[in-house]
């Protein structure tokens, strides 16, 4: 096999110049659903992704013309991660056709939900022209009717904001269904411990075919994709199987901040209040009426959304939300995902039960102290995770200062913060705002305002 090492962004454009979208197949069998998807970078590399789907018993059948309008889509989002691997110039789409507003859509999702890419990879190009997407096929998919009950499904990652959307539509008597990507330790104890069994849950297991992992060892481009976008599209199929018409995202306000200051890289875009928005607009113009896709969190902050699982003890010791120790159900301890937690959730919750949480202190780690000035603003980056504004994490070491270290010696980290009464009214004032972009029903907004 050619040996790449070190090849640039043109000369990979050159060498492979078009990735297919082949086609899709799926079986129904007695306990699983499986997905299959074939994609092929200029009839050299073959990549064979794919779903499985566990039966459950309250699942139902779909038509045809269902399944591939849902499974069609799928296949759209997971050629990303593939696509990325040389970022040919031209995608043929064999299995259905697209209009032309359809192709600026996925345009716009894939040039944005790449950005963290591109600007790690030190790509610089334009939306118009780092890719044009071709149909072969000049069959289009029609809208769709699916039967759907006023019932709720909430996409559970294992970390605090699902478990407070959980919560808090349990408490107001919803019917919840949780649905999880990949089980594993965190998201599956977080479940138990909210009172369901593996039974009562939507399970899909998504497979990366090896190929591309070969490929990335060869030195072929790699990086972050939008997987909030992929989440988007297996809900419906989800929404579609249980007949469950609300998809209860956990995406807050905070995820609308760029990454990189004065520019527009996310590594949150499709977690984005815009992604969100064009995400609703594309499945009511071209998929379905029947599905109401939104995040129930978007009015809050990370901020608060912190203040109200601080309220749920006895998800402590199972929630997580590192990526590096997600493999080991652990929280390392030594990353920016670590310490963002750590400092969000501090003014909520004792310093001693924090550290029995994490493990250790994080304020005493002189290691942080990079990914903390990222955090705060110091430096011009934030960290390319999931984590709270600039202006937040700052409120929330005023807070955590004002409420345990006041009077007391400060640790490593919180030796230099500066506190005063406006500044703690001023932070204190984050907890009650109620952002008036989202896209909840009254119900659900009532729900979130009264907590």
């Amino acid at each position: 096999m050619t040996q790449i090492m070190g090849k640039s962004f043109e000369i990979l454009r050159q060498k492979f110049p078009y990735f297919v979208y082949e086609n899709y197949t799926y079986r129904i069998e007695e306990d699983q659903i499986k997905v299959d998807f074939l994609f092929n970078l200029s009839d050299t590399y073959f990549f064979t992704p794919s779903l499985c789907i566990p039966r459950k018993d309250f699942y139902h059948d779909l038509t045809a013309s269902q399944w591939d309008i849902l499974l069609f889509h799928i296949g759209l989002i997971e050629l990303i991660s593939y696509w990325k691997a040389a970022c040919s110039p031209k995608v043929v789409i064999k299995p259905f056709a697209l209009d032309e507003k359809q192709i600026l859509w996925f345009k716009k999702l894939y040039f944005h939900g790449l950005g963290e890419f591109f600007y790690l990879n030190h790509i610089s190009i334009t939306e118009k022209d780092f890719m044009e997407i071709v149909c072969e096929s000049d069959k289009h998919l029609a809208k769709q009717t699916f039967q759907t009950q006023d019932t709720v499904i909430v996409p559970i990652g294992g970390g605090k904001d699902s478990v407070v959307t959980l919560e808090i539509l349990q408490q107001n008597q919803e019917d919840v269904t949780p649905l999880i990507i990949n089980p594993r330790g965190a998201t599956l104890d977080c479940i138990t411990a909210a009172g369901f069994n593996r039974n009562q849950i939507i399970e899909i297991r998504r497979t990366i075919c090896p190929q591309l992992l070969k490929l990335n060892e060869q030195g072929f481009l790699n990086g972050h994709t939008p997987f909030s976008a992929m989440l988007a599209f297996v809900s419906l199929l989800s929404s579609a199987l249980t007949q469950k018409r609300h998809i209860a995202l956990s995406n807050e306000g905070s995820a609308n901040e760029s990454t990189v200051q004065d520019s527009t890289v996310n590594h949150q875009y499709s977690k984005s209040y815009e992604f969100e928005s064009d995400f609703r607009n594309y499945v009511r113009q071209y998929i379905t009426d029947d599905i109401n896709y939104f995040s129930f969190l978007r009015p809050l902050s990370e901020l608060q959304i912190a203040s109200l699982f601080a309220k749920y003890p006895k998800y402590f010791p199972v929630f997580k939300s590192c990526n590096v120790g997600s493999k080991t159900d652990v929280w390392c301890g030594n990353c920016a995902k670590c310490l963002f937690a750590y400092i969000i959730l501090s003014p909520f919750i004792d310093p001693e039960k924090m550290e029995q949480i994490f493990g250790k202190n994080l304020w005493e780690d002189e290691g942080m102290l990079l990914f903390f000035q990222q955090l705060t603003g110091t430096e011009t980056c934030k960290p390319f995770e999931c984590v709270g504004t600039i202006e937040e994490v700052n409120a929330a070491l005023i807070l955590t200062v004002d409420r345990f270290y006041k009077n007391i010696s400060r640790p490593f980290l919180l030796k230099d913060i500066q506190i005063n009464t406006e500044e703690v009214k001023m932070a204190e004032s984050l907890l009650s705002h109620f952002e008036s972009e989202h896209f909840l029903m009254p119900r659900f907004e009532k729900y979130l305002a009264n907590n």
